[in-house]
């Protein structure tokens, strides 16, 4: 089989391409270049896809043998990742960027140039499994719960799932992974995992949005309207934060408020009490299916639902209505953003996702 090794220039993308060349597949490895700043280095474990990871992945490649490339993805990384994060934001929505760089560059853009040159299988280093039965490939959860990352992977389709191979995917602990690459002699086997946003790898998300979008000051409202405070642009918070408000009137009871919701039309923030954060229905139109849809979503399926990547998956009920994928929690979920994605699981199997477009709220009847 002719594979591509997606080589990230870390330890875990690294032991996949091993276990490949191990396999007896005939494997060239690929770096992609994502930054529009090429001369910009790692900082620690923050920030990825730099010069210093490309050269990583180039001394790992060397002693497996393979051939290696640099491929330039940088322009449509920009326009489909940091361009939409920073849309998102402006509309007042949360999103994943780590999620759609894998939908629209690592198994959109990767994947349909390795097709394309003939590859069959493209190979990364992610904690999560592809099962192939008689109706289709099927995504499950790796067998590391503590690094799973099927969440940022339900985005993949049943035809991109076809051509994906996933090597780590039984592999117990990212220690076993580490201690493998230890032994295979390669150099970055303790190199720290990347973290946070990899193209603002100074973690000032604030700062790096205001950049971009300005500052605009604004009022924080209560949800009966009443001004409690000013902000200097909505694009600087979301829902659920309660640090960084600058609130001038004390809540009656004392107690603390959080963002409730985002109003990026009116330059409006508004607060309430914790409680109010308590979400009974989600829902979404941008769905996509990992594998062949389920035919229980027509009618209603029992699943389980998680909302951020290092969330607990919690009991729901979700159906199809129309082109919408609604999500009833069996209890209420707090802090739920628009824009964030909801991964639907049956056991370990990942049904599918949709990124939220609406809420309803746990004191509001749903309609």
């Amino acid at each position: 089989m002719k594979v591509l090794a997606a080589m990230s220039g870390g330890v875990d993308s690294a032991v996949a391409a091993a276990r490949a060349v191990d396999a007896g597949h005939e494997v060239v490895g690929v770096h992609l270049a994502l930054s529009r700043m090429p001369g910009t280095l790692r900082t620690g474990s923050r920030g990825c896809c730099t010069v210093e990871d490309a050269m990583d992945a180039r001394r790992v490649a060397d002693r497996l043998g393979i051939p290696f490339y640099v491929w330039d993805f940088s322009e449509r990384f920009h326009a489909d990742v940091v361009q939409d994060f920073v849309d998102e934001y402006a509309a007042g929505r949360t999103p994943n960027p780590c999620l759609r760089c894998n939908e629209r560059i690592k198994f959109e853009a990767l994947l349909d140039r390795a097709i394309g040159l003939g590859f069959d299988r493209v190979v990364t280093g992610h904690y999560a499994r592809v099962e192939h039965g008689d109706d289709g490939p099927q995504l499950h959860r790796a067998a590391d719960w503590a690094k799973d990352q099927s969440y940022v992977l339900g985005v993949l389709t049943e035809e991109q799932l076809r051509h994906c191979w996933f090597p780590l995917a039984d592999t117990p602990t990212k220690a076993a992974v580490r201690a493998e690459a230890a032994e295979r002699g390669f150099l970055l086997a303790q190199k720290p995992d990347s973290h946070d946003i990899c193209f603002i790898p100074d973690g000032d998300t604030r700062g790096f949005l205001a950049e971009r979008l300005g500052a605009e000051p604004g009022e924080i409202v209560d949800r009966d309207g009443a001004v409690v405070g000013q902000h200097a642009g909505v694009h600087g918070y979301t829902v659920g934060q309660r640090r960084g408000l600058s609130l001038g009137v004390p809540s009656p009871d004392g107690r603390p408020r959080f963002v409730l919701e985002v109003k990026p039309s009116t330059r409006q923030l508004v607060v309430g009490p914790e409680e109010a954060l308590a979400v009974s229905r989600l829902a979404g139109t941008r769905v996509s299916h990992a594998g062949p849809a389920h035919p229980g979503l027509a009618e209603g399926l029992d699943v389980e639902v998680q909302i951020r990547a290092h969330a607990d998956p919690v009991p729901a009920r979700a159906r199809m209505v129309g082109d919408e994928l609604v999500i009833d929690p069996a209890a209420p979920l707090r802090g739920v953003a628009t824009g964030q994605s909801a991964v639907l699981y049956l056991g370990t199997r990942v049904l599918g996702q949709c990124t939220i477009d609406r809420t309803v709220a746990a004191d509001a009847v749903p309609a």
